[in-house]
């Protein structure tokens, strides 16, 4: 399945209609957006049951400015509508075929029950 442009119009609609989302913040100017594009690119062709979205950060400012995007590329995943990670820096194959691995094999009942246990600390 290859990438799909995500908007501020349906990057809510993507991100909690799907299993598994990968996002991938990039700009056109970026040297190393334009370096880590075809790994992202590869990975969406390997895993057709995740969804791999790309935000143009000069299109989509509002969204990347939600998004507290301070450095691109800047990878994020998020499983059943849960953000799972983010990190700033583009990622050798290897190691994105390791995050696509690790976020389908999480457990999320474990996740949502430590976002609660930690919501709970900050409420106090």
């Amino acid at each position: 399945m290859a990438t799909q442009t995500l908007t501020e119009q349906n990057f809510d609609e993507v991100v909690t209609g799907n299993d598994v989302v990968l996002v991938d913040f990039w700009a056109e100017w970026c040297g190393p957006c334009k370096s880590f594009a075809p790994t992202f690119e590869a990975s969406s062709e390997k895993h057709a049951d995740v969804v791999h979205g790309k935000v143009d950060t000069e299109a989509q400012q509002g969204l990347a400015a939600a998004a507290n995007i301070r450095s691109i590329p800047t990878i994020m995943a998020f499983r059943e509508g849960v953000l799972v990670f983010a990190q700033p820096g583009a990622l050798p194959p290897a190691a994105l075929e390791d995050l696509v691995t690790q976020v389908k094999e999480l457990d999320m009942d474990e996740v949502r029950k430590q976002l609660a246990e930690q919501q709970a600390g900050a409420d106090q």
